[in-house]
């Protein structure tokens, strides 16, 4: 795998338990890349993304991403895969009985850190990237879905990704939420050299946010694809 390649995928097939989902995945992104993942529910984008950070097995095919060797992966290498990307999910996942300070500490001791001035200082420095300083001590269901998702960014921003996988970020998200969050997440993309592989099903976004698709449909993945046709 070349130095600015963060993920690598050549006939791989994804598989859930004993069923084929896709047949025959290549491809590839570079360092700082904003790449779109569409397609209907149930083509198999989540089995993908499942697959590219360790929740599912790669049993046929060959696949390395920040580094990995998805091949060789067992439960005591998916940490230090992990540890390299960061994941963003449409239902946000965090904690709802800790505050965000606690929510991001949290990932950082599972992670490794000890030090508490390095962990405090590295969530000042995620939560004002993701423009939310003011709201560390703010428990996660007092806050917006907007807010939510800025900390699971901010969460995933943590260790210094080099690829975020998005799972429908702003599925759960007004019209102008979505356009705050896809403007953080391509400045990511851009400043960072943080590549991104985003799912989603809102496809006024790739009009309005043009960047490379990547389309699941039958069985398959095609890269380079055309914007799909908005219905009035």
């Amino acid at each position: 795998m070349q130095d600015n390649t963060i993920l690598q995928l050549t006939n791989a097939n994804i598989y859930q338990g004993k069923t084929q989902i896709l047949h025959d995945v290549n491809l590839h992104i570079n360092r700082g890349e904003f790449v779109y993942l569409i397609g209907k529910t149930g083509s198999g984008k989540s089995s993908l993304l499942k697959t590219l950070y360790g929740e599912l097995p790669l049993v046929e095919g060959d696949g390395v991403v920040v580094g990995s060797d998805l091949r060789n992966m067992d439960w005591k290498k998916i940490p230090f895969l992990r540890r390299k990307m960061g994941i963003v999910f449409q239902d946000f996942k965090l904690l709802t009985d800790r505050n965000v300070y606690e929510n991001l500490e949290f990932v950082l001791k599972a992670t490794g850190w000890t030090d508490p001035k390095q962990m405090k200082a590295r969530i000042e420095e995620v939560l004002d990237l993701v423009h939310l300083p003011a709201k560390s001590y703010k428990k996660t269901y007092e806050m917006s879905g907007g807010e939510q998702q800025r900390v699971d960014i901010a969460r995933a921003l943590l260790n210094n990704p080099q690829l975020i996988l998005a799972d429908e970020p702003t599925g759960n998200l007004d019209p102008d939420t979505t356009d705050k969050i896809m403007q953080l997440l391509v400045s990511i993309a851009q400043d960072m050299n943080t590549a991104i592989l985003m799912a989603t099903h809102d496809y006024r976004l790739l009009q309005k946010y043009p960047s490379r698709i990547v389309r699941v449909e039958d069985n398959s993945v095609s890269d380079n694809a055309d914007i799909p046709e908005l219905r009035s």
